[in-house]
């Protein structure tokens, strides 16, 4: 291959993965994609001087996670800033400055509520660009992490710059919008899972992933409000015409006010406060910094924090609120959710707090309620700092009495149990209309029994015309074909019949896919996989003691016992039986051994392997006696890693499991 074919190679795999990771449109398929990337890898094998940071080979697409722990030294250190919080400390810090500068002016910029990056770029000679090298977290202020892959997922991190430099280091502060979190949350409630605190922390936890098409998924954003480092440093001189440069060239900067006066510079911290309200994103306070860079030296605060800057920090709001009302929600999995309504003690009106109106707040569960005080006619203080869920402080007013949850679910009327050594309440009837809807889309979804064109809306729509009552009266649909296109709930005839085809092949389903449809507390597909290769068919498995499932690898006691009590449940065995009269798949497929050279050893595949398809190697695995699992453990007999190996590579490692090439592996069937 010539240079020429090499350089057109790489356009054609950079056009593939934009329509794979960014539109999620593939024009190709996944083994057409890899045959690609592996002429580009020989072809740099052979030519090592063609490879530079802009190769598919070095960038997101190719390789798909990033390694966890790479420490990088900071070029700049990034240190904190020292906070103040009175108007008056702001006050004094400027007019030292201006004893010792009089002339010196000021930036007044929104200090972001989120989590510190720096961006290096330097030249590339072929493009006459900036490139984007190298990102990295804050970690300690003078060492952090290597987060380049996750980095480039970040709409408002640019690859390539247009500007006067030679080199060009850049800090600025990733965050999450208030939209992104509460999505976020939406998905972990609606998967039953907990949902995080705030969008901070959200952040903080999206940038560290190990899988970049995550952190791409939860929608980062980052604002810049530093220049650390630029070759000539005349770019960096004046910090607000840097800013201001930046933001020609397309770079996200952080909202920033150029003051000379100490009254200019209270007046611009005020003026942040107020707007702070119809902000999409949090902040946490306003920073001032010297306008002239090379000034900031002379006004060190310590090592700790940064010289020619101080931030100063809002005080948090409050109100005094009466709970009004206590509703009471069900989530998919039959998880009970507290929703508090409250009023303004003072207007009886929604409490106005940061510029916003607050009628609801999360009660948690009932340990917080009863912790907390909480029951009608009580009044609270409502507090609303840093987060943007406002959360109930102290008692002002106790209630008649505190709040205790009913054992019945408010929707369904059925049995609510609290989980052992949880603070959770379920309801635990599987038909309970609150979660009957979100229940069969799940089922149907295509981790699970993957009928396309089933989806959520028309799933309602069956549920409400009273076709649905379970995910089992899906396969009875078909039975009422005439009156469903009479209806026009699915569509016309070619609709309907096409959506009860692909209803009537699920049933061929594995066993697998039937299993983690069912929704089973813990059970998602892997654990529906590793169950499904010990017992022949559902029914065997239904029948499992706790004590059977507990010695099964990555089945632990919790697991085992939501097993267990799932199929003791009468109406989840009804069910199972209206399933198996339709027809619907329940054993496993016979798997022929042709030796039984991998007896009792028990592989985890990781990463992209040259020779096998990742079914493939499975099968052999399968066929020669041996087990595949989906997670290491101290029972993983060998983690077989390919390219990219993610963090399953990393937890082997610390656990002592031995890491097998493919031809390591091919040497133990030999």
């Amino acid at each position: 291959m010539n240079r020429e074919e090499y350089v057109q190679l790489q356009k054609t795999i950079k056009y593939h993965m934009d329509r794979y990771y960014n539109q999620d449109a593939p024009e190709i398929s996944d083994y057409e994609y890899d045959q690609l990337m592996q002429r580009l890898k020989a072809a740099e094998r052979e030519h090592p001087e063609w490879v530079d940071a802009n190769s598919p080979s070095q960038i997101i697409g190719g390789v798909a996670k990033r390694e966890a722990g790479v420490k990088v030294a900071h070029n700049v250190p990034m240190l904190s800033i020292e906070d103040v919080f009175h108007e008056e400390d702001v006050t004094a810090w400027v007019q030292k400055v201006h004893a010792i500068h009089p002339g010196c002016r000021f930036s007044v910029e929104t200090k972001i509520d989120g989590l510190s990056m720096s961006l290096r770029y330097r030249r590339n000679e072929s493009t006459g660009k900036l490139t984007l090298f190298l990102a990295e977290t804050r970690g300690d202020g003078r060492t952090g992490e290597d987060v380049t892959a996750n980095a480039l997922m970040i709409p408002d991190v640019k690859r390539e710059l247009d500007l006067p430099c030679e080199y060009l280091e850049l800090r600025g502060e990733v965050y999450m919008t208030h939209d992104a979190f509460f999505r976020f949350n939406e998905q972990m409630e609606e998967a039953g899972k907990k949902a995080s605190a705030n969008p901070r922390n959200l952040a903080a936890g999206t940038l560290r992933q190990l899988d970049p098409a995550v952190t791409r998924d939860r929608g980062l954003s980052m604002f810049v409000f530093n220049i650390q480092d630029a070759d000539p440093r005349q770019f960096m001189f004046s910090h607000c015409q840097g800013m201001d440069a930046l933001a020609a060239a397309g770079v996200p900067v952080v909202r920033h006010i150029l003051c000379e006066t100490e009254e200019e510079v209270i007046d611009a911290i005020r003026q942040i406060g107020e707007m702070r309200q119809d902000l999409p994103y949090d902040i946490d306070g306003a920073v001032v910094k010297l306008d002239d860079v090379r000034l900031r030296d002379d006004f060190p605060a310590g090592s700790k924090y940064a010289a020619g800057h101080i931030a100063f920090k809002y005080p948090p709001e409050e109100r005094v609120v009466v709970m009004d009302e206590i509703e009471v929600t069900v989530g998919r999995t039959g998880k009970l959710g507290f929703i508090g309504h409250v009023s303004d003690a003072e207007t009886g009106k929604p409490a106005r707090l940061c510029g916003t109106n607050v009628s609801r707040v999360t009660l948690h569960n009932q340990d917080y309620i009863t912790e907390k005080h909480i029951g009608l006619g009580g009044q609270y203080l409502l507090k609303k700092s840093g987060d943007i869920i406002p959360k109930l402080g102290a008692v002002v007013k106790e209630p008649e009495a505190i709040y205790t949850v009913a054992l019945r679910c408010p929707v369904c009327g059925e049995a609510v149990i609290r989980e052992e050594d949880t603070a959770d309440y379920r309801c635990v009837s599987p038909a309970c209309p609150a979660q009957l809807s979100r229940t069969i889309s799940y089922f149907c979804g295509r981790s699970a029994m993957d009928i396309m064109g089933l989806g959520e809306t028309l799933i309602d729509a069956l549920v409400t015309e009273g076709y649905l009552k379970d995910y089992a009266d899906i396969y009875s649909l078909k039975d009422r074909r005439d009156e469903l296109i009479e209806k026009g709930i699915i569509g016309k005839e070619k609709n309907t019949d096409k959506l009860l085809a692909n209803i009537e092949r699920s049933k061929e389903n594995d066993p697998v896919k039937l299993l983690t449809g069912l929704g089973i507390r813990n059970v998602g597909q892997s654990t529906a996989r590793e169950l499904m290769s010990h017992f022949k068919t559902l029914s065997e498995l239904a029948g499992a003691s706790v004590e059977e499932l507990s010695v099964i690898q990555d089945i632990g006691p919790t697991t085992a016992v939501c097993i267990h009590d799932f199929f003791r449940n009468e109406e989840n065995r009804f069910i199972l039986g209206k399933l198996a009269a339709a027809g619907v798949n329940m054993a496993m497929p016979e798997i022929r051994s042709d030796s039984e050279k991998l007896q009792g050893l028990v592989f985890v595949v990781t990463g992209t392997l040259e020779k096998y398809g990742r079914k493939e190697i499975e099968e052999k695995i399968l066929a020669n006696g041996g087990k595949v699992t989906g997670s290491v453990s101290k029972k993983t007999g060998y983690l077989l890693a390919g390219e990219n190996a993610g963090s399953k590579l990393v937890k082997a490692k610390a656990l002592g499991v031995p890491v097998i090439t493919e031809e390591e592996f091919e040497s133990l069937l030999s």
